[in-house]
């Protein structure tokens, strides 16, 4: 069937593989490349949902995991939807809860059928299947919906990755059968389903041979989108620039490609360099909690004592409303003092932050100077 999904390449840079494109999804519009903030459990932590669209953000990403447990997704399916329940107008990206799920270590099994954890809440029983996972993200509503997939650790051995990646290509058939039986049915889900596109997640660990395999398999299903798995797992930056190098090439031109978990600057800069289009990560919101901005002359941790009396805002370059309002010296004697609203300006600060900066390199595809533009925000952000 006609996906609602419609992804157009607009230009490419003539000196690397970057691309600006255009995502059009049943709740709007996405410029790419793009970098989505993470609202984990139906929030971006510290931010209502309009001071999130303020920042320019045009998508957000939720958990299926997190949402499985607490509230339930028959609570969020009853509300009308995830975009209702947390009053977000705009796309939203779930994942399948895939790396939640195997990031539980002793508390989970794995097994051909799914996964069998305990609830890091209260410990109780659950099983997350490929077509649990699709059943849960049905309920939730969200445009794009991640196939249930392996996220395998670093290390690994080879042995370990080539079974882990192959599950996840049997497990992806299993999500798109299980898609395919919703919108067959009647009613509200299968209403919902039509609006929904599935993204298959490449594995393969740092094999790029399983990579490649994997790349192929997952192709094959033609799906909306995909996406690039189990990088920025622990291995070492070299390492992983290298195993993108290959994985960006193996999958579709055609098709949004997304990079997992992946929000640095410098990570994101070296993914859209390859032709990645989306980027996701918790960092924006996590360093605003421990007192840290992002800048344009690099991160600055706000605790400092050299910040006390320092009455020019976070970062003089950065058009949010928290610099064009407030100081440092205010916004440290917040963390200090304990104030909420301390997470708040700074949590807005670095989505918009980042939000800019993708901005700017859309900008600078268009006009032929992504290169540039990457040279001269490194030499400025100290990336070495």
């Amino acid at each position: 069937m006609k996906e609602s999904l419609k992804f157009e390449i607009l230009s490419k840079d003539a000196k690397s593989e970057a691309r600006r494109g255009r995502i059009s999804l049943p709740h709007g519009k996405i410029e790419t490349p793009v970098f989505m903030p993470v609202g984990t459990q139906a929030a971006v932590k510290a931010m209502k949902p309009e001071d999130v669209e303020k920042t320019g953000a045009e998508i957000i990403l939720s958990n299926t995991y997190h949402l499985l447990l607490r509230p339930g997704e028959d609570i969020v399916r009853d509300a009308g939807g995830l975009h209702k329940f947390m009053n977000w107008n705009k796309p939203i990206l779930t994942d399948s809860g895939g790396f939640q799920v195997f990031s539980l270590g002793k508390m989970r099994k794995i097994s051909e059928e799914g996964v069998k954890f305990r609830s890091y809440i209260d410990g109780s029983p659950h099983v997350m299947t490929p077509e649990s996972s699709i059943q849960v993200q049905n309920a939730l509503g969200s445009d794009i919906i991640m196939a249930f997939d392996e996220c395998a650790p670093y290390p690994a051995d080879e042995k370990y990755i080539r079974n882990s990646y192959k599950r996840t290509s049997r497990w992806l058939k299993r999500c798109k059968d299980e898609l395919d039986r919703i919108r067959e049915g009647r009613g509200r889900d299968a209403e919902v389903a039509m609006n929904q596109n599935l993204f298959g997640i490449m594995q393969g660990g740092m094999y790029k041979e399983m990579r490649y395999e994997s790349a192929r398999e997952i192709s094959e299903l033609d799906l909306p989108g995909y996406a690039i798995g189990g990088l920025s797992v622990g291995e070492p930056k070299d390492v992983m620039i290298e195993v993108l190098d290959d994985c960006v090439s193996y999958l579709p031109d055609n098709k949004p490609r997304y990079l997992m978990g992946v929000g640095t600057p410098d990570y994101i800069f070296e993914g859209v360099e390859r032709g990645v289009d989306m980027f996701d990560c918790v960092i924006p919101t996590r360093l605003a909690r421990h007192g840290v901005a992002m800048t344009s002359r690099g991160n600055i941790n706000i605790k400092n004592a050299c910040f006390e009396r320092d009455f020019d805002p976070i970062d003089k370059d950065c058009d949010c409303y928290t610099c064009k309002n407030y100081s440092r010296a205010y916004i440290r004697h917040l963390f200090k003092t304990n104030e909420i609203l301390c997470s708040m300006l700074l949590s807005e600060h670095n989505i918009r932050f980042l939000v800019n900066m993708m901005e700017n390199i859309r900008e600078a595809i268009e006009q032929d100077r992504f290169k540039e533009y990457k040279r001269d925000f490194y030499n400025k952000y100290g990336v070495i």
